[in-house]
Formats: C-alpha cells, sequence, structure tokens
C-alpha cells in the first residue's frame, strides 16, 4: 500500500470538509494537524473531523516534522504568503485556488518552490475527474466536428456583505472567487486544441472600488474558435456550467467544477440528445488521489506551479482589460 500522505491544515475554513476532510477518508491520508487564529476554534475542528493534534500557531504547524504536505484554504490574499512559508520550511502545498493575489506572487511562490524543491499543486480539483476528460475528448474527438464555440459560467449568489471575498486588501472579487475557474477551464481546453487563449475584452461591474461584483471575457482559443467567460458573485442561483458547440453537435455539462453534485453531460448530434453520467464520486478524491501518485511515484500533476502562473497570468490581463487592476497582494509572512 501507499504510504498516507501526512497533512497540515492551515486555518479552520469550511471549504476543508469537501476539499479534504472527506476525500482523506477515502484515501486513507493522515490529517496531522490543523492550527488557527483562534486555538479554541481549532480544537474543535479537530475534534469534530479526526485531526490528530493542534497547533499553536501558523507557523509552528510549519515547523511540525511530521507534516510533509500543508493544505492553506486561507483568505485568498494569505495564499501566496503562507504558500511561500510553506515550502521554505520545507512542505509540499495544496493550495486552494487561486494560488496567489496576482502573477507576480505567483511567480514567486514557484520560484521559491523550485529552489526548494518541493510541489505547489493549486486546488482546480475539476481536471482529474472524468467529466472533465470526456469535454477534452468530445472537443478534440472529432465527435462534435470542428468546434465552433465554448461557454463557461462560474455564476453564483452574492456571498454577505461582510464575507472577505468582497475585500479588495484580501484579493476579492468574482473572477477570483468563482471565475478563476472558467478561466482555467478555457486555458485547459485552449491547451487541448493546441495553444494559449488570446483575450479579446472584458467588462465588469463593481460591487465597491476595485472589486467585481461579475465580470464577462471573451477569448479566441486556437483556431479562431470564441470562447466566452463569465463570471459573477450576483446570480439569483449558481451556474457553474459547461457548454461546447461543434459543427455536428453540442455538449453541456450544468455541474462541471461539482461533479459530486451533477455528473451529467447532456451530448446533442444528428441523432438525437443522451446523457452521460461520469460519477460522482469527489473530483476533490481525485485530486487528493493525484497529488499523492505524484508525491509516491512522480506521477506529473495538471495543476502544478508554473499552471498556476499562467492562470493568474490571465485573470490579471482579464482585469485590466476590464478597466480593473490586478489584485493587491499582502505583507509576506515573517
Amino acid at each position: 500500500m501507499t504510504e498516507p500522505l501526512r497533512v497540515g491544515i492551515l486555518g479552520a475554513a469550511r471549504i476543508t470538509e469537501l476539499s479534504l476532510i472527506g476525500p482523506a477518508r477515502t484515501t486513507g491520508d493522515r490529517l496531522v494537524a490543523v492550527a488557527a487564529r483562534d486555538r479554541s476554534r481549532a480544537a474543535a475542528f479537530a475534534a469534530r473531523h479526526g485531526v490528530e493534534r493542534v497547533a499553536d500557531s501558523y507557523a509552528a504547524l510549519l515547523d511540525d516534522p511530521e507534516i510533509e504536505v500543508v493544505y492553506n484554504p486561507l483568505a485568498n490574499a494569505l495564499h501566496g504568503p503562507w504558500n511561500q512559508a510553506a515550502v521554505q520550511a520545507g512542505k509540499h502545498v495544496l493550495t486552494e485556488k487561486p494560488s496567489a493575489s496576482n502573477a507576480e506572487e505567483a511567480r514567486e511562490v514557484r520560484d521559491v518552490a523550485e529552489k526548494a524543491g518541493k510541489t505547489v499543486m493549486e486546488g482546480f480539483h475539476y481536471p482529474y475527474h472524468p467529466l472533465h476528460a470526456r469535454l477534452l475528448e468530445l472537443a478534440t474527438s472529432g465527435e462534435l466536428g470542428e468546434v465552433r464555440a465554448v461557454e463557461v459560467h462560474m455564476v453564483m449568489p452574492p456571498p454577505g456583505d461582510d464575507d472577505p471575498r468582497w475585500q479588495l486588501d484580501l484579493a476579492g472579487g468574482g473572477l477570483m472567487d468563482v471565475g478563476c475557474y472558467a478561466v482555467h477551464a478555457l486555458r485547459m481546453l485552449s491547451g487541448a486544441l493546441g495553444g494559449a487563449p488570446r483575450l479579446l475584452g472584458a467588462r465588469a461591474g463593481e460591487r465597491d472600488p476595485g472589486v467585481d461584483a461579475w465580470l464577462d471575457a471573451d477569448l479566441e482559443l486556437p483556431g479562431g474558435i470564441p470562447a466566452t467567460l463569465r463570471s459573477g458573485m450576483n446570480g439569483a442561483e449558481y451556474d457553474f456550467s459547461y457548454r461546447l458547440t461543434g459543427s455536428r453537435g453540442e455538449a453541456y455539462a450544468p455541474e462541471f467544477v461539482r461533479p459530486h453534485l451533477g455528473d451529467t453531460l447532456e451530448v446533442t448530434g444528428p441523432d438525437g440528445t443522451r446523457v452521460e453520467e461520469l460519477g460522482r464520486r469527489s473530483s476533490y478524491t481525485y485530486q487528493l488521489e493525484a497529488l499523492a501518485a505524484h508525491l509516491r511515484d512522480g506521477s506529473p500533476v495538471l495543476t502544478d506551479a508554473d499552471d498556476a502562473v499562467a492562470n493568474m497570468e490571465l485573470v490579471d490581463e482579464v482585469y485590466r482589460a476590464a478597466g480593473l487592476a490586478p489584485r493587491p497582494r499582502t505583507a509576506p509572512v515573517t
């Protein structure tokens, strides 16, 4: 059997139950320690989720010699600084997306990780699931004919007014929170088609100065294929969908980033529409298994630090095209 990963958790974020706790129960990986700004909150989190022990601080968790992987689900602005601190402490990192506040910081994280010989894996989990692999297969196999257009939506209802995702100094905004998935998905498709996407233009609506409530962008994929990105934290309901249109048909995934909630892919062709079910096993579980395969066997990962840099470069470019500045960065960890 493969040696279990030994994971330390920064913070007691709600997403961790879905993104790490549940998957680790499936894979058998160890949750060695958790740290939070409030130690009592970390203790309650550990008791609830079976984490082995509580560290007194983030720094103490990084100093724990038993931990080999640090999971970072902190606020966006704290991803870059603590990712750097973790690799400098000799740890591999699984970081929630985006990996940094902007491309400059993402490049610094990558460079520090390369120097330390450590892996930084960005938590874009969806491409590890068979649903996304099938979308790329449909785009490249000719089953739908020539690809004519693609549209990716990442829109959700608004968080509460005090949510950190609305704070510019915490690298907030709809594109950073959900829209970065759409950026990533279009980059993955573009790469499968033979090149990088080209940004044509973008538009945004601000909730507060510099903070996008919604943002739409138009891109061009290899071969002149038009691509549309719609993101926002202003929707009446969730719309995390992916539509691929070809000359002979269409594929539509209503929940491409949440296959545990909906694994269906509607494929329409000359003979009608069929529904493919790709499995509701969590994409986060596939992601954790991919990280283990990489660290134990040297298997490549789709969402490494180089990929994180490329994604943040396009995120920054989209912000600029929409008339907004890339997100500011916070002070480094000392």
